[in-house]
């Protein structure tokens, strides 16, 4: 004999599949992806080191996936207003976030965070690693070489300042260990992104910058700022006269800064790949490359886990940075 159906446990469970099929359809992967715009958010004003990699990227992708990449600049609070913004997205595959090194100093600098960088988000990949440079408007500080800046900040202690992006980014990092190398006192002035902040050095409103060279590079160029330094272990390809930290007296500081790619936990992995795939082989046009060591970066290969672990890496390594400059929000 036949058990009776109980139709409001039938109904009851259907309900509950239904259910959970509405709630996890974020994560289930669009075949077709994409089949509509994508936006990628970027935590900075126009015209900063992000913007300088992430809008060529975004306009070559655009013509490779044939569906437009949308830049959504959301800049304020060194870089963690955006990033709230991003984790907080629906992780259909049709946003994601391009961030930096700025995001693996702000777990130390911003301890109230409304989002995890590691746990909030899916490691995409790392797009580009310029090393910083350190720049001066040359009308206002008298100097020709870092030897020079150094001497003069001894000479005038607080009278020099420096701009940044924002409280926690990595140009505040880099002023406050290039500080406590060199035993010198220069005012530290955060800004809501690197544009506003070059704006401001390139006006003489501030007298320098410890700046990633991708945002750098045009505006020293058009020598409109001037380069004393880059704080890397070898010269940039782009800017083959400009001596090293070491080279110009300042054995040891070694500041690279590096954007990337996240994705909203919950991301559908196929997407992701296939995101991978598709800035990689971007990555790898002959323009894109072109772009990108005219801006001083090379074209780094570290995608998904490992470059989850590089980020993981980085947030440990400018904690210990943070703690020996006593670098403070300002």
């Amino acid at each position: 004999m036949k058990k009776p159906v109980n139709v409001m446990s039938m109904i009851s469970a259907v309900t509950m599949t239904l259910g959970l099929a509405a709630h996890s359809g974020a994560t289930l992967a669009d075949p077709n992806w994409p089949s509509k715009p994508i936006t990628l958010i970027v935590p900075f004003p126009a015209g900063g080191g992000t913007d300088a990699f992430a809008r060529p990227l975004s306009a070559h992708m655009t013509k490779q996936l044939g569906k437009q990449i949308i830049i959504d600049n959301r800049g304020g609070a060194g870089g963690t207003l955006g990033a709230g913004v991003a984790s907080k997205a629906a992780p259909d595959g049709y946003t994601f976030l391009m961030g930096g090194a700025h995001h693996a100093i702000a777990p130390t600098m911003y301890p109230k965070l409304d989002y995890d960088i590691e746990k909030s988000f899916e490691p995409v990949m790392l797009v580009a690693s310029p090393p910083q440079v350190i720049v001066i408007n040359p009308q206002k500080v008298p100097v020709t070489d870092l030897k020079g800046l150094i001497d003069y900040a001894k000479k005038n202690p607080a009278k020099l300042n420096y701009g940044s992006a924002g409280n926690g980014s990595s140009h505040h990092l880099a002023g406050e260990l290039f500080k406590m190398q060199t035993k010198t006192f220069i005012t530290h002035i955060p800004y809501r992104g690197a544009g506003p902040a070059l704006s401001d050095l390139i006006a003489g409103q501030v007298d320098l910058m410890f700046d990633g060279l991708g945002s750098s590079a045009q505006h020293i160029k058009g020598g409109r700022i001037k380069a004393l330094a880059v704080a890397s272990n070898k010269r940039s390809a782009a800017f083959p006269d400009v001596p090293t930290a070491a080279e110009a007296g300042v054995p040891g500081y070694n500041v690279s800064t590096w954007y990337g790619l996240w994705a909203p936990k919950g991301t559908p992995k196929p997407v992701v790949d296939k995101m991978i795939a598709e800035v990689t082989k971007a990555l790898n046009s002959p323009e894109l490359r072109q772009t990108w060591t005219n801006n001083g970066s090379e074209t780094p290969n570290l995608t998904g886990d490992a470059y989850g672990k590089f980020v993981t890496s980085e947030i440990k390594r400018w904690a210990d940075v943070a703690k020996a400059s006593g670098a403070k929000m300002d």
